[in-house]
């Protein structure tokens, strides 16, 4: 049974958040010149720009919608400027909707109901200092660990991904699980040649099709496209580092999920109904699958590279491990924990116990890596063309 407490801001639809952000976020990229200049003069705001929220349809439209509203529904979230241009498809009254049930202040702006841009920045100012009132009287209070949701990711890897950095992400992940947490693994076609270990670990046998079926899907779609994802996964920089085949790349990924069974397949950007460890539906794209983790209710990720990432997110921490000391020493403004030490002798676990306590540091508010280099990637998954 659970028995860490963190402190964080409950919402009032009882989920917590370890970070209680103001986000001001654009629709549509038609409003994102306006979001950013927004943001600049409000530098106590998040600005969350994207190249999307019009000219798609169906399905299309859908996961956009449910990527943006489940971005400002994430518990890290206190409170929400919504910009619009006010034709668009993702307009800001169907976003606003989305996540009434949160209890979050939530403000909206079209930019051609009011017109020229000092009317909007005023109106923009007068929304974020209401807001910014009702997000200040919130305050951190316990809250178990079971509630916590944490995405797990890996980027720019390279041979020893698999052997030191992943592996210690896995025994953290088995960790949280044992703790009634819930943890997502994610880059469904960083799996592929990896299904049978897979398969092992599913104990449901309509979440096994789902996932196998979702796996073949991305290889058809590689071919469909006239391609091969043995040219492109392992990507050129993974090649480059010493990967040798599709294969080791997934083997290296899946073990970040460590041992546990796995009990959910949820669509990209939703949010998992059972806790433990769920896989989600993500392309390998890091900052399109972290950004889907975290529409999903991901509080934090724990991200592993091999030759270095400078990738975050605007809404969650990103806990960045290096698989070895070289990299580290050659970024260390982006990067949290050395998991290379493991080559130099160090046990897996050690690391893991590391990074476990940096894990509740960070849900306690100290700031990672990425956070203190406002490194804000915010990238859609998109399934359609733009019309």
């Amino acid at each position: 049974m659970s028995t860490i407490k963190l402190k964080g801001y409950r919402r009032s639809n009882s989920l917590f958040g370890i970070r209680n952000h103001v986000v001001v976020m654009s629709t549509v990229s038609c409003a994102n010149s306006v979001v950013e200049q927004i943001g600049k003069v409000d530098a106590d705001s998040i600005a969350i720009t994207h190249q999307h929220g019009c000219t798609h349809m169906g399905a299309d439209t859908e996961q956009v919608l449910r990527t943006l509203s489940g971005t400002c529904d994430n518990a890290n979230v206190g409170g929400i400027l919504l910009v619009g241009l006010g034709c668009e498809t993702a307009n800001v009254d169907e976003i606003a909707s989305r996540i009434d049930h949160s209890g979050k202040m939530v403000e909206t702006l079209v930019i051609q109901e009011i017109g020229d841009l000092r009317r909007i920045m005023d109106v923009a100012h007068e929304s974020l200092r209401r807001i910014k009132q009702f997000v200040s009287k919130q305050r951190r209070s316990d809250f178990d660990i079971s509630s916590l949701t944490v995405g797990l990711e890996c980027g720019g890897s390279d041979p020893f991904s698999g052997i030191t950095a992943n592996p210690a992400v896995g025994f953290v992940s088995d960790r949280l699980v044992e703790l009634g947490a819930t943890v997502i693994l994610s880059e469904i076609p960083e799996m592929i040649g990896a299904e049978a270990p897979m398969e092992s670990r599913i104990p449901d046998n309509a979440v096994k099709q789902k996932l196998l079926a979702r796996i073949r899907d991305y290889v058809q779609m590689a071919k469909d496209a006239g391609g091969d994802l043995r040219g492109c996964n392992p990507a050129p920089g993974n090649i480059k580092a010493g990967l040798s085949t599709i294969e080791e790349k997934s083997l290296g990924c899946i073990i970040k999920g460590g041992h546990s069974d796995i009990n959910e397949f949820v669509e990209y950007a939703g949010r998992p109904k059972c806790e433990g460890l769920v896989v989600m539906d993500t392309p390998g794209n890091d900052p399109e699958s972290v950004t889907g983790m975290v529409a999903g209710g991901a509080n934090l990720v724990l991200f592993t590279t091999g030759v270095g990432t400078p990738v975050g997110n605007p809404v969650a921490p990103v806990v960045k491990i290096s698989s070895n000391t070289r990299m580290y020493q050659h970024m260390s403004d982006f990067i949290d924990i050395d998991a290379g030490k493991i080559i130099a002798g160090a046990r897996i676990e050690t690391v893991a116990d590391e990074m476990f306590e940096f894990l509740l540091d960070v849900c306690n508010g100290t700031r990672t890596a990425t956070e203190v280099n406002n490194c804000r990637e915010f990238a859609v998954n998109r399934i359609g063309p733009a019309l």
